[in-house]
């Protein structure tokens, strides 16, 4: 399997959108501060992922997820979380 995730930081409130084969690998590597572009925003929260079965689909549905239509779609579909 493949995952798209979706990392909120509680530094910045933004979210980081990547993809992974090994999810949990990944957000350790994350929250560790081993990958650069995340390293200065944290600490993260995963908040949201997909797991498809193809690398392309996900890495398609990473680029979808990077759009603006679809952060508006995040903020919608995650709006319970970030209310309470």
């Amino acid at each position: 399997m493949f995952y798209t995730y979706v990392l909120l930081s509680e530094k910045d409130n933004k979210f980081y959108i990547g993809y992974s084969k090994d999810l949990k690998l990944r957000f350790d590597q994350h929250k560790k501060g081993f990958v650069e572009s995340t390293k200065n925003r944290r600490p993260l929260k995963l908040v949201y992922y997909e797991a498809c079965i193809f690398q392309e689909d996900a890495l398609k549905r990473e680029k979808y997820l990077k759009t603006h239509y679809c952060r508006m779609f995040l903020h919608k579909r995650l709006k319970s979380y970030f209310i309470g």
